[in-house]
């Protein structure tokens, strides 16, 4: 009986603890919250106003990562930035809108931050501005960009066919025949990346969310 009590004692003794650890003071007036317990209204409004602005600069922040891209080369004849550049120029000069644009510009701004697998770095990346079918697309392109090389690496080139029937298979096929492995020529012309900051800017906007359609 009295093993009983000890062992009660002690885990009333624990939980008290947990409850005083938990109720860390308030910093002083003026000056912010050192661990999550210590928020207040007035914190978290702060911090959302904090967010709102950091989320305002995203897109220049986007494209410092795609700066980074210039000079990686992996054996390609153009470097990725080129590559993206160039990418992007054809799908412009083909029509396409500027939401379509932006993606083939972004479409692989995840190379150097996320290299194992940079096409859902891009669709998370894009995801809150950008349509279901484009995110989608930014989201497979690799496995459909692999039809055109899979198979010199003892791979499976059609490994995109599992897809077939998605109401976006098609619309991604078209992007990666038409732009995406077209799109290592050092002869082509490419718009300069400051062509396409103002699309980026339009497109990638906190006050421009996307409808998902």
């Amino acid at each position: 009986m009295a093993l009983d009590l000890k062992r009660t004692l002690v885990s009333v003794v624990r939980r008290q603890l947990a409850r005083v650890a938990l109720k860390q003071p308030a910093p002083p007036p003026g000056r912010r919250m050192h661990a999550m317990t210590q928020g207040t209204r007035a914190d978290w409004a702060g911090i959302r106003r904090g967010d709102a602005a950091f989320a305002r600069d995203f897109a220049d922040r986007l494209l410092g990562q795609l700066r980074l891209l210039r000079d990686v080369r992996h054996g390609f004849a153009v470097d990725r930035l080129e590559h993206c550049l160039q990418t992007a120029s054809r799908a412009h000069r083909a029509g396409n809108d500027e939401e379509y644009v932006v993606c083939a510009l972004f479409h692989d701004v995840g190379a150097s931050l996320a290299p194992a697998d940079h096409a859902t770095f891009a669709a998370l990346a894009l995801k809150p501005y950008v349509s279901e079918r484009n995110l989608w697309l930014l989201q497979q392109h690799d496995i459909f960009q692999g039809y055109y090389y899979l198979h010199f690496l003892g791979h499976d080139r059609h490994a995109r066919d599992r897809f077939r029937g998605h109401p976006a298979f098609e619309y991604t096929a078209e992007f990666c025949e038409k732009f995406d492995q077209a799109a290592f020529d050092p002869t082509y012309e490419s718009m300069p990346l400051e062509a396409f900051v103002p699309m980026v800017r339009r497109v990638i906007n906190p006050g421009r969310r996307s409808g998902r359609k």
